[in-house]
């Protein structure tokens, strides 16, 4: 898809250029979100914790992105979601996103639906696996979900629809805790004493997951577990591919080291590209600071810079939609960008 977007021309490339800045933008997300919930639980003894698993089940296919279980067998299903600018939810339970450049909102799929097919098919899924038995029955896992955003992003929260499992990121932990002290008491202790496993046990259940962990069609990170070091000991050559310490997201950043900044492309004429996600989607506009560039995928703002030969001072050039760089020194003028 890259390469399309770089050699590519027409609808094709311009849209395969979209869909690849809108993953980069969701892996800055994940990556985010993965520190996060590392700094919690990945050194707990009573948590695993998966990121990027991505499961297939009949013909049906989950991509998680982080995956959380316990010794109490509570599955925590996290969807991470790269808003810039901030989300707005309605009544209706619909989800839209915040439009920089269009001053407006539009519309998008509801992560928390698609968090809901995820754990269908990861429940399926766990009904494959070893589980762990209490008096000759087999001890089933309960799911809970969150939908993870930035903690800079601003949520708009309806009255009446149930919008509380839509947290920033930072919130995980206090959200966690407050499942568990809103639990009746006795409850809570008849679920604890039927249903507790130990830590190696957790441990197993989740490395037969990653183990089913099935890549995409295209490039993305392989299945990974934050884990201690005295954790997972792998038994083969293949096991131990799928599993690390703590995540640090390295194959996010590769994929973002892959695309130069937007100063080093700038005298090829390429146009200017979001120092964000790397999309060339977006409008040049005028602010305190003179043009930048706003990208309309994940609303970030770049500022535009030129080189050149020493001693030579391109500059910018403004005709109706059309920008041209100009220097005067080279004696050259070339369309750099037109506005949609």
């Amino acid at each position: 898809m890259e390469q399309l977007t770089k050699s590519g021309a027409g609808d094709a490339a311009k849209h395969a250029a979209k869909d690849l800045a809108i993953r980069k933008a969701g892996l800055k997300g994940e990556a985010e979100s993965a520190y996060l919930i590392d700094f919690h639980y990945a050194a707990s003894p009573n948590w695993a914790v998966i990121h990027d698993l991505r499961l297939e089940h009949n013909g049906r296919t989950a991509q998680i992105d982080h995956l959380l279980i316990n010794r109490w067998m509570e599955c925590y299903v996290l969807e991470s979601k790269h808003f810039n600018a901030g989300i707005k939810i309605t009544e209706d339970g619909e989800f839209m996103r915040w439009n920089d450049y269009k001053h407006t909102f539009e519309g998008m799929p509801s992560p928390l639906l698609q968090n809901e097919r995820h754990i269908a098919v990861l429940r399926d899924v766990m009904n494959t696996l070893e589980l762990p038995t209490r008096l000759g029955l087999r001890i089933t896992f309960s799911f809970q979900t969150f939908v993870l955003v930035a903690p800079s992003a601003r949520i708009d929260r309806p009255r009446k629809f149930d919008a509380s499992r839509v947290i920033k990121s930072d919130q995980i932990k206090e959200r966690i805790w407050r499942d568990i002290d809103n639990e009746n008491a006795l409850m809570g202790l008849m679920r604890t004493a039927a249903k507790i496993v130990s830590g190696d046990t957790v441990r197993d259940v989740a490395q037969q997951l990653v183990n089913l962990h099935r890549p995409a069609p295209w490039p993305i990170p392989s299945a990974t577990m934050a884990v201690t070091e005295t954790s997972i000991k792998p038994s083969t050559p293949a096991a131990s591919s799928s599993v690390a310490k703590p995540a640090t997201k390295a194959p996010a950043k590769a994929v973002k080291a892959a695309v130069p900044p937007p100063s080093a492309r700038a005298t090829s004429c390429t146009g200017p590209q979001c120092k964000e996600c790397h999309s060339h989607e977006g409008n040049i506009l005028h602010g305190k600071y003179g043009y930048y560039f706003q990208c309309t995928v994940c609303h970030a703002n770049t500022a535009i810079k030129f080189t050149c030969l020493p001693g030579h001072k391109p500059r910018l050039r403004k005709a109706g939609n059309q920008f041209f760089r100009d220097c005067a020194e080279c004696g050259s003028s070339e369309l750099y960008f037109t506005n949609a």
